[in-house]
């Protein structure tokens, strides 16, 4: 799950980020409307942390914006405005909840958990190719039911493939949902996580390959 937190509180952003890398999401860090609007443009997002009060502007802003890129975005408010009718005004807005600070971090784990169980309500939780069926609510992959663990990175990047198993996927969207900005990605780092990967799904009898589109990115098959 990749996270934008948009937040300019910098103790605040520091220890929300710490709190999610050990839940093993993915966080990208912004503290600007400007660079967050950036952002949404440069990768997808499964959801947006955002303050309201921001030195070049309202944080609800925002969430038109994200929306229009990706609208399935899930999009939590953090922010000291706690009255009702600031809280009424976020939800209308279009956030999915809001949180009034300062909170408890097992608190904002609770309400991202919740509002990610929404749309496996409505879209369907699980993805199958193959043998493989992957839970996108909890991020479990299971083939023949057993499960198969994998590493976060590997996570993204089946997810990323059977999302489009039987099409290509370009190197640059895999690596968009694999790595945050503040990252460091040498250039066969994505091919590492895919070699691995690779062994992992043929050693549990997936029943799906994953092929290179030399120059290009990878596709998921099945029949492996």
């Amino acid at each position: 799950m990749r996270i934008l937190l948009v937040e300019d509180e910098l103790r605040l952003a520091e220890s929300v980020c710490a709190v999610l890398g050990k839940e093993r999401f993915i966080v990208d860090h912004v503290d600007r409307l400007a660079t967050a609007r950036e952002a949404g443009l440069m990768a997808v997002y499964d959801l947006a942390l955002l303050d309201r009060k921001l030195p070049d502007g309202e944080g609800l802003s925002l969430v038109h914006d994200l929306r229009a890129r990706n609208p399935g975005i899930h999009i939590i408010v953090l922010s000291a405005f706690g009255e009702v009718a600031d809280r009424v005004a976020g939800l209308d807005e279009g956030a999915d909840d809001y949180l009034v600070k300062p909170f408890a971090m097992d608190e904002m784990l609770a309400r991202i958990r919740a509002v990610r169980r929404r749309p496996a309500q409505l879209e369907g939780a699980e993805i199958r190719a193959g043998a493989v069926v992957f839970d996108l609510a909890n991020e479990e992959v299971e083939v023949e039911g057993g499960r198969l663990d994998l590493p976060r990175r590997e996570l993204r990047v089946l997810a990323a493939l059977m999302k489009r198993r039987g099409r290509t996927v370009l190197r640059e969207t895999l690596e968009q949902a694999v790595f945050g900005f503040d990252d460091e990605v040498q250039s066969n780092t994505l091919d590492s996580h895919i070699s691995r990967l690779r062994k992992k799904l043929a050693a549990s009898g997936a029943g799906v390959e994953i092929h290179a589109i030399r120059g290009v990115g990878y596709l998921l098959r099945e029949g492996a």
